[in-house]
């Protein structure tokens, strides 16, 4: 069985025993979260989609480690006009294993 769920405004598509680097979600390492935005829910043959959530489903995971993303350089630049500008930025992520889903 899989889903497909909304957090930190995109979209993942995930199954039982997966691990997924959402955006940062409040909570330490070894706390639940429940995402109940849940768009589709897929078992084989059948689908189940949403308008737009599928109403009483629910995907059930577990924080894994907070963290942060590999650094993005940002380098600004003007032609003939001695302008320069550099800058990095390092997203903070969560690392979550879902643990469940239900319908």
């Amino acid at each position: 069985m899989y889903a497909v769920i909304k957090t930190g405004g995109k979209q993942y598509r995930v199954a039982t025993d997966e691990t997924i680097t959402v955006e940062k979600l409040e909570g330490a390492a070894g706390d639940k979260v429940a995402f109940a935005e849940v768009l589709m829910l897929g078992d084989g043959e059948s689908v189940t989609l949403g308008a737009p959530t599928v109403a009483g489903a629910k995907v059930e995971g577990e924080i894994v480690a907070q963290g942060r993303a590999d650094k993005v350089l940002v380098f600004k630049k003007k032609r003939r006009q001695n302008y320069r500008r550099k800058n990095g930025h390092r997203q903070h992520e969560t690392l979550v294993k879902i643990t469940g889903i239900s319908a």
